[in-house]
């Protein structure tokens, strides 16, 4: 069985298509595997929403996804830009759009995987950017593997069997093999990759080979910038998308 794996969607319509066609031209995908902040920062919350909800899939919450739906009182823990993204997206969610982030697991498991948002630690908050976080994080999950977001960039780590925990490169196309190793694994951002490329980014797992793919996907930036603006969100939002920041 095939699965694709995408995190940090952020409302981005646009790029969310361009990645569904892509996984459509590559491989019979039996489900999507969704690590969380699908809203936030982007211009059509609710069209990805629904987008998400015609395939099979299985979700998990992010932070930008239950503040924008549950808790509008404590944005304050967001930076300014978010906070304002935040609030305009908790404007514009339909009730049943806020019941399905609502509804969304803070952990879900799938076959050998944990899915998560931020860490196997901190499901919603936690930065897994460094070898020292990720060592300690690898004693949080039962799984082999563990899926997470959050951080916006294709990243691996994998704890071998002398408990060193080491970085393995997930560059575009270049199959990563899953074997024996525990591993912590990124796909990198759907709507807003912070990897100086701009192009959209998520995996394909063969369940069957064990190995796992990265692609990047080119999008019509302009348009979903066209949008933002359109809305009046932050125009570093905006700008930083042409970048990859």
């Amino acid at each position: 069985m095939k699965y694709a794996l995408l995190a940090d969607i952020h409302s981005n319509l646009e790029a969310l298509t361009a990645v569904l066609e892509d996984i459509d031209k590559r491989a019979a995908v039996d489900e999507l595997w969704i690590m969380g902040d699908t809203v936030g920062y982007g211009p059509n919350p609710s069209e990805c929403i629904k987008l998400l909800r015609s395939r099979k899939h299985t979700a998990v919450c992010g932070n930008h996804d239950i503040y924008c739906a549950d808790a509008p009182e404590s944005l304050y823990i967001f930076g300014p830009e978010a906070f304002t993204s935040c609030r305009w997206t908790a404007s514009v969610l339909t009730a049943e759009d806020i019941e399905y982030l609502k509804d969304l697991p803070n952990v879900a498991e799938r076959d050998d995987f944990m899915l998560v948002h931020g860490s196997p630690r901190e499901p919603l908050w936690e930065y897994v950017i460094s070898q020292s976080v990720a060592l300690v994080n690898f004693d949080y999950f039962r799984n082999k593997y563990c899926l997470v977001g959050h951080s916006h960039t294709p990243l691996i780590f994998k704890l071998d069997e002398n408990k060193n925990c080491v970085g393995v490169p997930f560059t575009e196309n270049i199959g990563v093999v899953l074997g024996k190793d525990k591993m912590i694994i990124n796909p990198g951002s759907v709507g807003q990759p912070r990897d100086e490329d701009p192009r959209a980014s998520y995996a394909i797992y063969d369940s069957e080979s064990k190995v796992i793919r990265l692609y990047r996907v080119p999008y019509d930036i302009k348009l979903t910038q066209q949008k933002m603006i359109k809305q009046n969100l932050p125009i570093r939002l905006i700008s930083r998308l042409e970048k990859g920041l």
